[in-house]
Parts: C-alpha cells; structure tokens; sequence
C-alpha cells in the first residue's frame, strides 16, 4: 500500500444501517484526510449520512486506544495501565486454557454488529470459538423477531429491490425513521413522491419522515398486527383482493381470512389508539393502488408480538397481488439473498463432536449472574466482547453492570474507545476501524457486495479483531491451517465463486443478479413454495400457525403505577451506541431526552429542560424533558443510546427496558416497556 497516495482508495462503511455504503477515502502521506460517497455506486450516489462523513474524526479521535490496557483499579472505574501485546496474549492465553480445561463452556464470546463485515465479524473469532468449545451467542439484539417473521412467511429474509421504490404510487413507511436511519432509501422515496406518490408513515413518535409524509399513523406501541388485521378485514369485505394471486401462491388463506374478519376497524382502533377512518382510509389506499410498497423497518418488531406483526404485515402484499410489480411487495431485509458461505468462513466443523449450549444476548445481564446448574451449565467465567457495547445496548442495564462488576468474571474487549463495556474489561485489545482492514459487507437494504480496503497503516498498535484471534489462537496452540489464513483470502471465502472478487477489486462492489420482482410468479422459498399465511413450522413447535396480535407483556393502561409507554428510537446522530464520542456529532444532539406530549408533561407539572425521573420496577433514569409533538399522548420517547457514563446518574435509559423475549426468533423487546416519570 502506497502511504503518499492521494487517489481515493475504495471501501465500504461498516456501520449497521441497511445503506451499506460505498467509501472513498482520500489519503495524503499516509493520512486519511477525508472520507465521501462512491458516486459510481448507485445506492450511495456520492452521499453519506453526517454520522459516516465524519469518519476520520472517528479514526483520529485523541482518545482512541492505541496500545493493549490491563485493569489496574476497580471495574468499571475505567483504570488501565499499558502493557505489550505478548504480555496480553500471553496472560488472556493462559487464562482462557486453564478455564477451558475443566469446562470450556464457561467462555463466553459477546459480539454484534460493531462492524457489518464478514470478516472482522464472525471469521477468525467464530473458527477460534469453535476450536475452543466455548458457548455459543445467539446474536438476536436487533432483528431476530422480524427476521423469523419473515422466514415464517416469505421463506426467508427477502424482499423488494430498494431502488424501485422509486417507482412505487404508495410507499407505507412502517416502524422506520429513513431520514436518521435509511437515507438513500429516503432519497428513492422523494423520487416516487415527486411523481405523484403518496407515502403514509405508521410510527408511534412524530419523526422527522412523518413530518414529511402525507399522512401519520401515531399507533401505540405493540399494536402493529392489529393495524395489520384490520386492513385485511377491509380489503376482504370491500374485495379488494387478487383472488387469482391468492389461490395460485399462498398457503392458509381461509384460516387467514377468518381469524381477520375478528378485526373490524372499531376493534382495531380502539387497541391502536387511531381513528377509525384513517385505517378504513389506508386500507381503501393499499387495495386501490398498484404499485404499493412496503418499507418495514426493525423498531417495530421490539416488542412481546414482533415476531407476528411482521408476519402480519409481510402478508399484505401477496393479498393485493402487490408482488406482481417490482415496485410493489414488501422489504424489511435483503440480506437473505446473499451467498455468503458461513460454514467455511467460520468453520463450525472445529467443534467436532462437541454441542455447546446457546446463551441469548439480550438475556445477558440475568446470565452473568447466573451459577452453575445442570439446566444452565457452567457459570460464566470469561467474556470476550468484540464489535459490542453491551453494558450500554443490552436491555436492563442495571443487572448488566452487576454481571460486568464480578470480581471473578474475566473480561477482555476489543475497542476503539473507553466505553462503558471496556470500563469492565480486565484487558482492553486497541483494535482497527474500517478505514485500517480488509473486509467484505453484503447488505440488509439493497443487493450489492461492497470490498473494504484498507486506506492506512493502522494507527499505535491496533490488531484488526481477525489479527487478534490469530495471535491468540497461536498463543493456545491452535496449528489448525485455517488459522493461517490472511485477511484478502477471508474475504475471498465469503462468497466463494458465487461473486466475481475481480470486479471487487476492480470496482469496490458488485451487484447480485436476481430477478427485478421476485415473486412476480410465486416462487417463494418456503417448503410450500408459497406465501405461508398459514405456517406449519410454527404449528409443528405448538406456535399458532397463523399471525396474530399478541399485547405488549407492559401493556398500557395495566399498571397505574407506571402508566406510560416508552419507546427508545435512536437519536438521529448516533448508530446505537457508536458515534457518541465524536464531539461534532454530540454537540449536534445534545444532551439525553425524553419526549413528552404535552398532555402528559402537564398533567405531572413537567416543562421542557426540567429534569425528569423516568422509573419503573428495574430501576431509574435522569434526563432532561423535552414537551414534543413528537410524542403521542400516553407515550414517552427516551432517545437513545447514550453511553451510560454520559448520564446524569450514569445511567441509560436501558436502565429501564427489561430482558423479556419477542414470540419469535427470541428477540428483545425495548419498546415493550412500561414508565412513570416525574420531575426531578
């Protein structure tokens, strides 16, 4: 790599948004000096969020770790002293073997999405996992719920190409804010807009997309199937249905259409807390207008019955025979399409014949507190977080830090910064941002592999995370071939033969050949080879078969002790937890805020700056109110995720969410969530 180069070197942001964005980084004498769009990239097209086009403040950040720490005071107080990376490996090594050798199990790996890219992800640290025997990590804090909602329906995680929304006359934007969170599918949205559309946003806050929509839907939370069901209910007694669709590609379309002749729009919105006319009028829109499209997006699926509103929804296509357009259908995930060969990147066969329990990570906080049991196995011993911030994203907060402040737990992280995770940690890893490593991305938005080349050296002595698994691995002996392998030839076992690597290397990404609309002809992936409105897998594991409207487990209204909903939606500045010690970006956002309607700051004596007291049974949170017409009646939204040490307590408010699980897939459920707030 020529340091003195000023040619753009191409690459790939690796941030967990579905854009998944092509990079340009101009380097001048080693140092990156900018970071921009690939204007050649069609779903980029030259722009980036503001949170990505600061990117360098990220990589340059003065208080970005550059040499391995030990822990030399209490947890959590963030004390470390440097070491030399053959000390740390030697003693992580040396811990990790003697732990290993009377149960491995009580090793745990913790990571998500950190980083996007199938190499500095789930390569080197799943084979050295696996090789271990440690216990494996369901990885269900974000999708987990509306992925398993869309296998159970679609046949997998499927759906429309994100760049013929352009062409859409009805886009119901479902559960997402695209201008914080989904810019360029916001971009194809105005386009379609300009040409006559009409988009709907259907979201419990008033967010910056629902100010630019036609319409709002200010549902309450949880509620997203009974919406769902009720338009079924009108497009079956209006019959405004494609019968001929319906009989040729779905599955379950009588028990369907039973169980939402139970939803009339009285029903409905009375549970969603709408009115009746704007779901009688949504659903004469949707049965009317061809093409429709549907942009669902992860928020609403955080809840008891998020598994089943997107099924709900994921239905709604095939009734209006929406499929038949390729601006019509649905998309919440693309990443189904994707080839990607994880066997032999991540090589599960190192197991052997070993079959390590499964521990969820939304659940850690209850699991680090757990002791050994034959029904859990081993208490936890070892915690290697890498492309994670679990003391500030995983749900109550308060048992997460008792988990982390064992003196008996060993801990080591990967970072690039101090955060509230790497407070806890017992070795703290400097480990490489994007800009620094090799990588290769597939998407969740749109159907195109991106190649991440390296722009610099990287900075102090920051390991990329698959540098840092083959040097513990060699450390514990590991002689197995494939923990030789360089980062290029990861990124070339990705996807095999199945995308030409050349055109990567060539042009920094390539596009999967699928179909413009694909289920146009049915040819859903599920077993019936059908849209299943009706899901046998379910029904074979004692689930109900069809989708249903299942109540929050905090239902608004059950406990007048706490009788507001919250909702934590990201601020718009920050990606979960990333992002939130870029100074430039901070100072953008603020300060952390609860949105309140005014009828419900004023009920409590509550005005915008005082702070507030946000509790309920887990714990409590400050902050400062803000009086919104952005929050619905009944309804608080605390913006997250603020990293907990920047609390006025020092705290988040997932000191307030709780570790319940999703009907499917065993998702968390943060919006799931009930609060009292007073003033402080």
């Amino acid at each position: 790599m020529n340091m003195s180069q000023t040619n753009p070197v191409r690459g790939a942001c690796p941030h967990d948004c579905p854009d998944t964005c092509a990079l340009l980084t101009t380097v001048v004498d080693g140092v990156a000096v900018r970071v921009q769009g690939n204007p050649a990239h069609r779903h980029t097209d030259g722009a980036l969020c503001t949170k990505v086009s600061r990117y360098t403040e990220r990589t340059y950040h003065p208080e970005r770790i550059l040499t391995p720490l030990k822990r030399i005071g209490p947890k959590g107080r963030g004390e470390f002293s440097p070491v030399g990376w053959d000390e740390a490996l030697t003693d992580i090594a040396e811990r990790l073997t003697r732990i290993a050798a009377h149960h491995p199990e009580a090793i745990l790996p913790y990571s998500y999405a950190g980083t996007m890219g199938l190499v500095q992800g789930e390569s080197m640290a799943a084979r050295f996992f696996h090789r271990l025997g440690t216990s494996l990590l369901d990885r269900t804090i974000c999708a987990a719920a509306g992925g398993e909602g869309l296998v159970q329906t679609l046949g997998g995680k499927l759906g429309m190409k994100v760049e013929h929304f352009a062409e859409s006359k009805l886009i119901l934007i479902w559960g997402s804010n695209p201008i914080a969170s989904n810019l360029h599918f916001w971009r194809l949205a105005q386009e379609a807009k300009r040409q006559g559309a009409r988009l709907v946003c259907i979201d419990p806050r008033r967010s910056e997309t629902a100010d630019k929509c036609h319409e709002h839907i200010a549902l309450r939370p949880g509620t997203d199937a009974a919406l769902a069901l009720s338009l079924m209910h009108q497009l079956i007694v209006h019959d405004r249905l494609d019968h001929a669709y319906i009989e040729r590609h779905t599955m379950g379309w009588d028990k369907l259409r039973e169980r939402a002749l139970h939803w009339p729009p009285e029903r409905a919105a009375v549970v969603c807390g709408v009115p009746v006319q704007q779901i009688t009028d949504l659903a004469r829109d949707y049965g009317t207008t061809q093409p429709a499209a549907i942009r669902l997006n992860y928020g609403m699926q955080r809840v008891r019955g998020g598994g089943n509103a997107v099924r709900a929804i994921a239905c709604l296509p095939a009734l209006v025979g929406a499929w038949r357009h390729r601006a019509g259908g649905l998309l919440l995930s693309s990443s189904g399409h994707f080839p990607v060969q994880r066997a032999a990147l991540q090589r599960p066969d190192l197991l052997a014949a070993r079959t390590p329990r499964t521990l969820n990570m939304s659940t850690i906080g209850d699991d680090l507190l757990h002791d050994s049991s034959p029904s859990f196995g081993p208490r936890i011993e070892a915690l290697i977080v890498y492309n994670s911030n679990p003391v500030a994203v995983a749900p109550e907060s308060g048992r997460v830090v008792q988990g982390f402040m064992r003196e008996d737990l060993f801990t080591v992280v990967l970072e690039h910064f101090h955060t509230d995770t790497a407070d806890h940690a017992d070795y703290i890893l400097p480990a490489t941002t994007q800009l620094e490593h090799w990588d290769i991305h597939a998407s969740y938005g749109h159907t195109d592999v991106l190649l991440n080349r390296p722009a610099i050296a990287p900075l102090g002595q920051a390991r990329s995370n698959t540098d840092i698994f083959r040097a513990l691995a060699a450390r514990m002996g590991f002689d197995e071939p494939c923990f030789s392998d360089d980062d290029q030839t990861l990124c070339r076992t990705a996807f095999g033969d199945a995308v030409d690597f050349r055109q990567l290397l060539d042009k920094g990404f390539s596009t999967l050949p699928l179909p413009e609309a694909p289920f146009a002809d049915g040819g859903f992936p599920t077993p019936s080879g059908r849209c299943e409105f009706f899901s046998t897998r379910l029904a074979a594991q004692g689930l109900d078969g069809l989708p249903d409207h299942l109540p929050n487990f905090e239902v608004a209204g059950s406990d007048p002790r706490h009788p507001l909903a919250m909702i934590s939606p990201p601020a718009r500045n920050f990606l979960n937890s990333s992002f939130v010690n870029v100074k430039s970006l901070r100072d953008i956002e603020g300060e952390p805020l609860l949105e309140m309607h005014a009828s419900d700051a004023s009920a409590r004596g509550i005005h915008s700056g005082d702070v507030v007291r946000v509790f309920n049974s887990r714990g409590e949170y400050r902050c400062k109110a803000k009086v919104s017409v952005r929050a619905r009646p009944g309804v608080v939204n605390g913006l997250g995720i603020w990293w907990r040490k920047l609390g006025l307590d020092g705290t988040n408010v997932n000191q307030l969410t709780s570790q319940r699980l999703t009907d499917l897939g065993h998702g968390p459920t943060f919006y799931d969530c009930l609060v009292e707030v007073e003033k402080a």
